[in-house]
């Protein structure tokens, strides 16, 4: 175990001394992805804002509910697409990658960094969106918003050990890019991105309670629409954390050199 982790920190070590690469490799990234395009990479603001837009025109309840139900979801879909688009994303990474990996002596968290890098980005467009909805939409701004910062920053440091963990996932195991792709399509519902949880039994309260992703949206949801520093959301959040980045850790330094032998 000694010998896998001090072989993963060598590997991460040598990608940040590499950053350059990575984040060239990021930007080109997303701009093959939007090349041609009238608006380019503004399409992704587009895209969430119809996204909030459609949300709150169809599920928004009636009376006194609807108050603070567009900052709801505005702020559950910046993050649950974040996290979608990280998941479902790192599957595959080890794939799509297949000829760099082969051809080049890179470190393997190099790639890792790469998609890490080209999701944060995308996301800042919807944050920058996520914004606009929120000071339209009526929360007062407080000095707790911080700490829903502090949530984006916690869901930010934790991505490389996702990206890590469902990489090896899906070089391991093929099939796992499209039950990943199917948990998650099925998982939004499952998750309060859009609906509210108010005290209810039944399936929604198994739903919120035992759902890991819920205290995810928490960390960044509740100090924005209620001002409070939700300390169980960031309790379980950080043990998610840890637990990832351990066993992100033990993957890449016992198969990070087994990798191209198995894709």
């Amino acid at each position: 175990m000694i010998a896998a982790l001090n072989g993963a920190f060598e590997d991460i070590s040598k990608a940040m001394r590499l950053h350059r690469v990575w984040i060239a490799l990021a930007h080109e990234d997303i701009g093959d992805q939007h090349r041609r395009t009238t608006l380019g990479p503004l399409w992704l603001l587009v895209n969430y804002l119809a996204f909030v837009g459609t949300f709150v025109f169809v599920f928004q309840p009636a009376g006194k509910d609807a108050a603070g139900y567009a900052a709801h979801v505005a702020i559950g879909l910046l993050v649950w697409f974040y996290l979608m688009e990280v998941m479902s994303m790192s599957v595959s990474l080890f794939q799509r990658e297949e000829s760099f990996i082969e051809g080049t002596t890179l470190p393997l968290f190099v790639y890792v960094m790469r998609l890490a890098l080209q999701s944060a980005i995308r996301a800042g467009y919807a944050i920058a969106g996520c914004v606009v909805i929120l000071l339209l939409s009526g929360p007062a701004v407080t000095s707790s918003w911080l700490w829903s910062g502090a949530g984006l920053l916690l869901i930010l440091l934790v991505t490389p050990a996702m990206i890590t963990v469902f990489a090896f996932l899906g070089a391991f195991f093929p099939d796992s890019q499209f039950i990943v792709g199917n948990l998650l399509r099925v998982g939004m519902f499952f998750t309060p991105v859009f609906w509210v949880y108010n005290g209810q039994g039944g399936v929604q309260e198994y739903a919120y309670h035992w759902n890991p992703f819920t205290y995810f949206l928490e960390i960044v949801r509740l100090p924005i629409m209620d001002g409070e520093l939700p300390i169980h959301a960031f309790t379980v959040t950080i043990v998610i954390s840890l637990a990832t980045w351990a066993i992100a850790l033990l993957l890449l330094g016992q198969y990070r050199k087994q990798v191209i032998f198995i894709i």
